[in-house]
């Protein structure tokens, strides 16, 4: 699939890293690493997470060739800020990537507080996941969605196809011509998921010499709703439950899992099977508005569950036992220190958020460990009302998560509110504890105060003059009646 441009390029990286040495192969290798990363992908948008109406088995062999992770998290709730969790190894209040711009969502006078101006992308100083692949020794390339600059080539990407700025593919994106940077049209009607498929594989092929990085983070299953014709026909006779029923949104997730076993079937094809450990998981939870993620409560952008909660599979060869499955509590902020410990780079970052996974992948037991998530901005609701948010207007208002074993505690900057909930009895957050274990509360509160003074993690608390509580309760009414 590469232009001659493309060629030329490619064939000077090859060439750029045997004469640093990085081509020559040592015993052992160092493994090759294909980090797979679903756009709004739900937490139960899969065969083996529980979905009977989307059809998903390449993904659940992979399942069932690696270790599956019960309790996996995402960075942020929505698309800017968990990518840039995950490409930084950073949380949120050092980054400063709170959201999509802009911070100040929804309409003004239902704004009690004026929000943390949002920073859009990762700053240049910011040593990223793929630059320190790189001073590892591998060959680096990005297929999809990037989402973290304007263009993948200045944050450690050798090779990139399809990523910029953008953060989904725009009106009518997902066939040929594109809407996206970086990418060559293809022929009229290409698909775009098979296209950064078939780019990713082209890519594999001519790297399978060398150590090499492959972000993959397609586009779908993100909105414009688009699938192939057959296949949405094809769903459009199957019924569907619990809110899992859109034939569109059932195309994509079928696509992407295809394209998905497509990717698999090369590296076997080219002897890279055993020595290419795969990440595959979502960005943030799904669009409850197109698919529902029962029992988790509401979905992207809100800091229930369903907008946090994520699928996550590691494969590794005759390093991770296949079958087996995790309670460990994990985030996307952990793949970068375990890619580094993998990696052994020149330069290791010291200054990362997440844990090592490497203890858990080769068999250890689950270790306690607190997770914090902090959204001090707005983030408006969808137009059809309420979907299992505190209320119709936002997906969420200003607030820190913090996640301590099986306790989950929210707080809101707005009116000062704890929401305490037990995930283990309660993990449709549906009964909030607080008032009646405020002993918990109160702990809980503490080690999040505490995270936040230690990462300076900003406040808001200016009043918003603009903001009208008559203003705000008319709207609630009228969005609660269109629900």
């Amino acid at each position: 699939m590469f232009s001659h441009t493309q060629k030329i390029v490619f064939t000077f990286f090859l060439l750029m890293i045997t004469s640093c040495g990085y081509a020559q192969k040592t015993q052992p290798q160092k493994p090759n690493i294909i980090l797979i990363n679903i756009d709004d992908l739900g937490w139960k948008d899969l065969g083996f997470t529980g979905s009977t109406y989307y059809e998903t088995p390449n993904i659940d062999a992979l399942a069932k060739a690696g270790l599956v992770f019960n309790n996996a998290y995402a960075g942020a709730a929505n698309c800017a800020p968990s990518r840039a969790c995950l490409i930084s190894g950073l949380n949120t209040p050092k980054h400063g990537v709170f959201t999509v711009s802009p911070s100040d969502r929804g309409h003004k006078k239902t704004r009690k507080l004026i929000p943390i101006k949002n920073t859009q992308h990762l700053k240049n100083t910011v040593y990223t996941l793929p630059e320190m692949m790189k001073s590892g020794g591998y060959l680096t390339a990005n297929f999809g969605k990037w989402h973290v600059g304007n263009n993948p080539l200045d944050q450690g990407i050798d090779y990139n196809v399809g990523g910029s700025s953008k953060g989904n593919p725009g009106k009518d994106g997902y066939f040929s011509p594109y809407n996206i940077d970086f990418i060559k049209n293809g022929p009229e009607g290409e698909y775009l998921t098979d296209r950064l498929t078939n780019e990713a594989i082209a890519f594999v092929e001519k790297a399978k010499d060398t150590s090499f990085f492959v972000y993959l983070p397609y586009y779908t299953v993100h909105t414009p709703l688009m699938g192939k014709e057959a296949l949405v026909e094809k769903f459009k006779k199957k019924k569907g439950s619990n809110g899992q029923n859109n034939p569109k949104y059932a195309a994509m997730v079928a696509s992407m899992d295809e394209n998905v076993g497509r990717l698999l079937d090369a590296l076997k094809e080219n002897n890279l099977e055993e020595n290419t450990l795969i990440i595959f998981t979502s960005d943030n939870g799904g669009i409850r508005q197109v698919s529902h993620q029962d029992p988790l409560r509401a979905g992207k952008g809100s800091y229930y569950e369903g907008g946090i909660r994520v699928p996550l599979i590691i494969k590794w060869p005759k390093h991770i036992a296949p079958n087996t499955v995790s309670n460990q509590i994990v985030s996307n902020l952990d793949f970068y220190p375990t890619l580094q410990t993998i990696a052994n780079p020149q330069k290791p970052n010291i200054l990362l958020d997440g844990i090592d996974l490497n203890p858990v992948l080769h068999g250890e037991a689950a270790t306690q460990r607190d997770l914090f998530f902090h959204f001090p901005v707005y983030l408006q609701n969808y137009s059809k009302g309420n979907d299992g948010s505190r209320d119709p207007l936002f997906r969420t208002r200003p607030g820190s998560v913090i996640i301590s074993g099986s306790w989950k505690l929210h707080h809101y900057f707005e009116d000062n509110a704890l929401e305490l909930y037990n995930l283990e009895n309660d993990l449709g957050e549906q009964h909030n504890l607080a008032d009646i274990n405020p002993e918990k509360a109160n702990a809980l509160y503490k080690k999040l105060d505490t995270w936040r003074i230690e990462t300076n993690a900003p406040i808001p608390n200016k009043q918003n003059p603009d903001y009208n509580p008559e203003f705000e309760s008319e709207k609630k009414a009228i969005m609660l009646k269109t629900k």
